[in-house]
């Protein structure tokens, strides 16, 4: 929902299960127009009684070319919050040395009423963790996902402006290929015409 929101300003509740699309977007920053690559990852959870995350091969290698990272969680799920810092080690035994800009954004803001990770939780975490924070509803408005995107899309051009084209060079990793937005707006479409359906019904 926040990839969505962010991409499209739009909200859509259902919609397909996350297959961990890339999407392609051009983004302007201070004056300056960048290529955005957003991955969209499936699920990660936590091994049975243990604190490590159990992930796809394919999470490990949007891991290892990513110039940033968003670590989304529910405030009304503490479980979701609990994955993070195993998340973190996670990264930083394939990144060691990096200095990979990092948001740490709690959604479902406006679902106060079931929080189960408090603000000062999510701001602990993430000085912790050196990245910033931010909690945002996608359901209720785009500005605030917008504005945390953008300021991480900030530190990612300062940060990608400072390495001087060496990133990682010399590691032999194929580099995920993006739908740009065709897959996307498909995606959208279903949800729209599911709901449309759903309306006639009633």
């Amino acid at each position: 929902a926040l990839v969505v929101r962010f991409l499209t300003k739009r909200f859509i509740g259902d919609y397909e299960a996350n297959t961990g699309a890339l999407y392609s977007r051009k983004f302007t920053i201070d004056g300056e127009q960048i290529s955005l690559q957003v991955q969209d990852t499936p699920f990660v959870s936590l091994e049975e009684d243990t604190d490590s995350i159990c992930c796809q091969e394919q999470i490990n290698r949007s891991i290892y070319w990513a110039d940033g990272f968003v670590f989304v969680y529910s405030i009304t799920d503490y479980e979701s919050f609990r994955l993070l810092r195993p998340l973190h080690q996670h990264i930083r035994r394939i990144h060691p040395n990096a200095n990979i800009p990092l948001l740490l954004m709690a959604n479902k803001g406006d679902l106060l009423r079931a929080r189960q990770v408090s603000s000062k939780e999510g701001l602990q975490l993430a000085t912790e963790l050196g990245g910033t924070y931010c909690e945002v509803s996608a359901r209720e408005s785009c500005e605030g996902v917008h504005e945390a995107f953008q300021q991480l899309c900030q530190e990612l051009s300062r940060s990608c402006g400072s390495c001087n084209g060496e990133k990682r060079r010399g590691l032999h990793l194929v580099r995920p290929k993006s739908p740009n937005m065709q897959d996307l707006k498909r995606r959208l479409k279903q949800a729209l015409t599911s709901k449309g359906k759903s309306a006639t019904a009633l």
